[in-house]
């Protein structure tokens, strides 16, 4: 039996049959099983749009090849097993921390202030509905984490992961998600895939051992001679765990959790970030300008990338783009305003929408040299607290990207996806000037790129794109002077992403593991 890897160029809507002839005509085979290894899409020429795929061909009409063996995430046992661990957060890091934590043979008991993602879905509809904001189940908080409702991205820029990924997506998809995250160049979940996938990584959590508490928020840590030795928490079941060792991954929002750790001496430094607003528009816009068509067979719907990093000005970047998705409004607490971006799997709604930021570090942003973590977090909840008081609701500030680069205010607004309204404001007025210029000389550079970007509209304001502080973490990963304590995910200020949040989750687990 031989092995080979062949790259092809098929066309869009191509079916299996399409891709066992292409493999049969180009090696010349008629007997062979194959398997996409990796696949995306080319649409740098509009007139000759393919999918580059690169097939793993076994057969016995072919000489030599070995099939390539996938390194595999070793776990080793705790050195001593039974000992009882705090996993606090149910994010990506959190999820996968415990995993690994529970495999390892520890005892693990994971908190989560929110509900479980079914409840946390029907709070969410009510709260768009017009109802109150459930202060612990919403865009932010519950099971899955903030990534729960977005796009479901499993793309990572880090390198260095390579065991770590496998372990997230083999895991995935023994939990419900499509096997074609394995080789696509940017996979994605959707959020109607993960509140399916999330009650199948809660049972084999649960088949693991790991005991999960629901509703139930961690408010203390007790600390003695650099050690964590117990969690305080409350819930329908309030009191004190000891523990061996404590992990937290809360999410980015988590600002409560960060001021009780700063307060029993966990150390955070302040980190560049992003702020700036959701640009939404027509699908069909942003197709027709990515592929020159407004639908394209066997293609859900086109995304851009887009970036500026001019001299004298902020880096602006677009993130976390959401084909036909939706804006959302993320606002982890009453009084804030905050936006997000979703979609679901077949990405078939009528809008895009990215976040369109620009990268600040929080002394510039605030204009306050040498700032505290937790003075950088007090602005940051004042600046959304400002954007709230500009509509008095959830109703966000919203403008059209020409006005803005006019300097034009209270133009009429076009459609928009955002459930709980947008009223005319000049967004200009509620964010830094130096944000602002930066802005408006990236979005003229956008619509230069992307024929009729102009037109789309900037919704609310996007300022959870990552942490603005950092936890200090020492060599072997755990918390800077606390020898017991792991910090990892979003919240840590460490990763980004669902991908990376889960592998630093995986990381800090192993580490935890090795504890002396």
């Amino acid at each position: 039996m031989g092995y080979r890897e062949l790259d092809l160029r098929l066309k869009p809507g191509h079916t299996d049959a399409d891709l066992r002839a292409a493999v049969a005509d180009a090696l010349k085979i008629a007997e062979f099983s194959c398997a996409v290894a990796k696949k995306s899409l080319d649409a740098r020429r509009k007139n000759d749009i393919r999918w580059q795929v690169r097939v793993g061909v076994s057969s016995p009409e072919l000489d030599g090849g070995e099939l390539p063996i996938e390194p595999l995430l070793a776990i080793p046992a705790a050195r001593r097993t039974g000992l009882p661990v705090a996993v606090v957060g149910s994010g990506p890091a959190g999820l996968f921390a415990a995993l690994v934590l529970a495999r390892s043979g520890l005892s693990v008991t994971l908190f989560e202030q929110g509900p479980e993602v079914a409840a946390r879905a029907q709070d969410i509809a009510r709260f768009e509905a017009g109802g109150p904001l459930s202060p612990f189940s919403n865009y932010a908080f519950g099971e899955g984490g903030a990534g729960t409702f977005s796009d479901g991205k499993l793309t990572a820029r880090t390198k260095t992961i390579t065991k770590e990924k496998a372990f997230i997506f083999e895991t995935l998809i023994a939990a419900g998600a499509p096997d074609e995250i394995r080789y696509l160049a940017s996979p994605h979940l959707g959020s109607d895939n993960l509140l399916r996938i999330l009650p199948r990584l809660r049972a084999m959590l649960r088949n693991e051992g790991v005991t999960l508490r629901f509703g139930t928020a961690v408010t203390d840590i007790t600390v003695a001679e650099g050690r964590v030795t117990a969690v305080s928490f409350t819930g329908p079941q309030s009191g004190m765990l000891d523990v061996a060792a404590a992990l937290f991954a809360p999410g980015h929002s988590s600002y409560p959790t960060f001021r009780m750790l700063m307060r029993r001496g966990v150390r955070f430094q302040t980190k560049p970030f992003a702020v700036g607003c959701r640009a939404e528009h027509p699908q069909e816009l942003i197709n027709e300008a990515q592929w020159g068509v407004k639908r394209l067979d066997g293609v859900k719907a086109a995304e851009y990338k887009l970036t500026s990093d001019e001299p004298g000005l902020l880096p602006v970047y677009s993130f976390c783009m959401c084909p036909g998705g939706t804006v959302v409004p993320a606002t982890p607490q009453e009084g804030l305003s905050v936006v997000n971006g979703m979609s679901r799997y077949q990405r078939d709604g009528a809008f895009a929408n990215a976040a369109v930021v620009a990268a600040v570090h929080p002394e510039e942003l605030f204009g306050k040299s040498g700032i505290a973590p937790d003075a950088a977090l007090h602005e940051l909840e004042a600046l959304e607290r400002r954007w709230y008081a500009a509509t008095g609701s959830y109703a966000v500030p919203a403008m059209t990207i020409a006005d803005l680069l006019a300097g034009r205010s209270g133009g009429t607004l076009s459609a928009h996806s955002y459930p709980l309204g947008a009223v005319p404001y000049d967004i200009a007025t509620l964010l830094p000037e130096r944000v602002v210029a930066s802005m408006k000389d990236a979005l003229a550079r956008f619509a230069r790129k992307l024929k009729g970007y102009e037109t789309g509209l900037l919704l609310g304001l996007e300022s959870k794109t990552s942490c603005p502080v950092q936890a200090l973490r020492e060599e072997r990963g755990n918390a800077t002077g606390i020898a017991n304590l792991y910090l990892c995910g979003e919240g840590s200020g460490w990763s980004g992403g669902i991908v990376s949040s889960a592998a630093d989750g995986i990381r800090a687990g192993l580490r935890l593991v090795a504890m002396p």
